[in-house]
């Protein structure tokens, strides 16, 4: 695929895009030579706006989200988040990983409080607990404060690792395949919780995600990637459904079945 055109992509205003990646590349050396998994990688993501990542198995996806995260060097070019290169990790990002990677021994609370005392560590005890307090009941885990991690169904592990994400406030929201080992009915579940969540704090986010569906029901534009070496964004799609949405009215929508067809066409091509 390598050898297909670079996408041009629509230029936002520079007051509106949140998150700038530019001309992104990343190599990692073998024996053999040089191994480039992402080449000429260019995408902006504006305020406020949720779009989701699709593409084949090795084609560089969560490589791209964990050097947004600031978890992976960049080769070359860069990142920003409201013109500001990133340097590392930090709190204007947030991440929901495949696995929510809880401390077993801790309660709810305090795995959420983990992060919320670092980036707010000015704030009183009960500020802090509040804070925690709210965002597990976001996620329906209002009787579960005190149950340790252990304790908890994998399910329920993830609607703390989405409570503990939106806790720390971030400027970006950055989704791992958060649903991906999940059955299909707690994935529906926990799609509407967060897309609840997200629809009252409209926060920027950035998915990843194989679900054709999932990428539709949560987007406002689903991000096609190129199978690697040197991918690159290979396709965008415009996700028209109006917002709040409900899973039956995008299913019931005319165009629903057109865009389900785009991505199809494009990760069979």
């Amino acid at each position: 695929m390598s050898t297909q055109t670079i996408l041009k992509q629509e230029k936002f205003a520079p007051a509106d895009v949140m998150l700038d990646l530019h001309d992104l590349k990343k190599v990692y050396p073998t024996p053999k030579g040089d191994y480039v998994v992402l080449e000429h990688l260019d995408l902006q993501v504006k305020k406020e706006e949720f779009v989701t990542i699709i593409g084949h198995s090795g084609c560089g996806k969560t490589t791209m989200l964990s050097m947004i995260a600031g978890l992976n060097l960049i080769s070359d070019g860069g990142i920003s988040v409201l013109g500001s290169s990133i340097k590392g990790p930090g709190p204007d990002r947030g991440v929901i990983f495949q696995s929510p990677s809880l401390m077993p021994w801790l309660t709810t609370l305090e795995n959420v409080m983990l992060g919320v005392k670092r980036v707010f560590p000015h704030a009183t005890k009960k500020q802090k607990e509040d804070i925690c307090k709210y965002y597990l009941s976001k996620v329906g885990l209002e009787g579960s404060f005190n149950k340790r991690a252990s304790e908890l169904s994998q399910g329920m592990q993830q609607r703390v690792g989405i409570a503990r994400a939106f806790a720390i406030k971030p400027k970006v929201l950055l989704l791992d395949e958060p649903f991906g080992m999940l059955d299909s009915l707690t994935r529906g579940e926990l799609q509407d919780v967060l897309i609840e969540i997200w629809n009252k704090e409209k926060i920027t986010a950035v998915m990843i995600t194989h679900d054709v569906d999932e990428a539709i029901f949560l987007a406002d534009r689903v991000i096609m990637m190129t199978s690697g070496p040197r991918a690159k964004i290979g396709d965008i799609l415009s996700i028209d459904f109006e917002r709040p949405r409900t899973r039956k009215s995008v299913i019931g929508h005319d165009d629903y079945y057109k865009y389900r067809k785009h991505l199809i066409d494009f990760l069979e091509h």
